[in-house]
């Protein structure tokens, strides 16, 4: 068995009902909260006077920066952090989906240190014991963002984006009530959900998984194959967002411990060049290309992922089984109506050579079972066009 190493100091508070807890968990961490999220009108709006009275409760004064885009940006985490000063705060609550949360985790670092949260990303400088606490409050099942020591940032004027990664910007409690994700879409609950899958399948074909992670990782995509569907078609089946609100815990728990692979590392390219196109959109864009790259170079692992969408194959060689595996996974989108291609996504056929060059910023590409050139990487983008 393969030596490793596991780490995680975030606690995980996990059950239906359990946002009526928010109160004394965010009061242990300070007295001066700023809520993060996105817009008050949106989906939320119910929400959050309830968890404003939660703080008030336990005496924890608060203030509300609710301007969180997806793929939140350089200008939108200097927002968020300049009210946080303002305010003295010594503790940060985000509400959201992926983006909420990345976006808090960013802006408890830039509210206590030096500079722009640019000045943070890809450890060109380390956030230090100054970092705000945060406590996470998912209410989409799909970046694992809760429970990971990642946050996603946008740079718009130079068209990039990048992701800060220490151990201070893991939450320090993650709330995973499923009850809050019964009125998401269904388009949005099959994007997200999606994105739940290749978080814990990149976890797992990436050189650095271990034991651990690809015991939570393929957990993840099993329930994500079983209860994704059922899910996107009921969206009030609290079993269903039950079982997807674990599996994105564990997929978040699995790729902070081991990291992702080249799918991830694309699909940062296209919101780099593209910010308004949502994560999980791009990653479907690009998914069965990037499979059909991939899967000679990791046969038992595609196997594994076959079997587990098609249990009809179970007879058939571990060969011929992972070489059908990019057609059943895109099967699988279409019963979730979600695929696209990049055309589909607004992205125009000259820029695909500049999103072939930004698909290799991010070492994502580096931990794929098969390392892509930039002529091979090309040729995926152009591929999934």
């Amino acid at each position: 068995m393969k030596a490793f190493e596991y780490q995680h100091a975030g606690e995980i508070i996990f059950g239906n009902g359990r946002i009526s807890e928010v109160g004394s968990i965010v009061s242990r961490y300070g007295r001066r909260c700023l809520i993060v999220s996105g817009p008050k009108k949106g989906a939320l709006r119910d929400l959050y006077p309830i968890i404003g009275e939660f703080l008030e409760h336990l005496g924890v004064a608060w203030e509300h920066f609710d301007g969180v885009t997806p793929n939140p940006t350089v200008e939108l985490i200097t927002a968020g952090a300049e009210i946080a000063k303002a305010i003295r705060a010594d503790v940060v609550l985000g509400i959201g989906g992926g983006s909420s949360l990345d976006a808090a985790k960013a802006i408890s670092v830039e509210a206590t240190h030096e500079g722009t949260i640019w000045d943070y990303v890809l450890f060109k400088q380390r956030p230090t014991a100054r970092t705000l606490p945060v406590v996470a409050v998912g209410t989409t099942a799909g970046s694992g963002s809760q429970v990971t020591p990642l946050a996603a940032v946008t740079n718009r004027s130079s068209r990039d984006k990048s992701v800060l990664c220490s151990d201070r910007l893991i939450p320090r409690a993650a709330i995973v009530d499923p009850q809050l994700m019964l009125s998401v879409p269904g388009s949005v609950t099959a994007a997200t959900g999606f994105g739940v899958f290749c978080q814990a399948f990149e976890s797992i074909l990436n050189p650095r998984s271990n034991p651990l992670t690809e015991l939570f990782g393929w957990e993840a995509v099993g329930r994500v194959i079983k209860d994704l569907p059922i899910a996107v078609r009921e969206g009030s089946n609290l079993s269903a967002r039950s079982s997807l609100a674990w599996a994105d815990t564990l997929a978040g728990l699995a790729a902070g411990g081991s990291g992702q692979a080249l799918p991830h590392g694309m699909a940062m390219g296209v919101s780099s060049l593209f910010a308004d196109i949502p994560h999980g959109l791009a990653l479907v864009s690009v998914y069965r290309a990037c499979l059909k790259f991939t899967w000679a170079s990791a046969v038992p692992t595609f196997a594994r992922l076959t079997n587990l969408l098609d249990p009809a194959l179970a007879g058939v060689s571990a060969w011929d089984a992972a070489e059908r595996c990019p057609d059943l996974l895109q099967a699988f989108l279409t019963k979730l109506d979600v695929v696209c291609g990049l055309r589909d996504l607004g992205v125009s056929k000259e820029e695909l050579p500049a999103l072939a060059q930004q698909s290799m910023v991010l070492p994502d590409y580096k931990n794929n079972p098969r390392v892509p050139t930039l002529d091979e990487t090309l040729e995926i983008i152009a591929a999934s066009f």
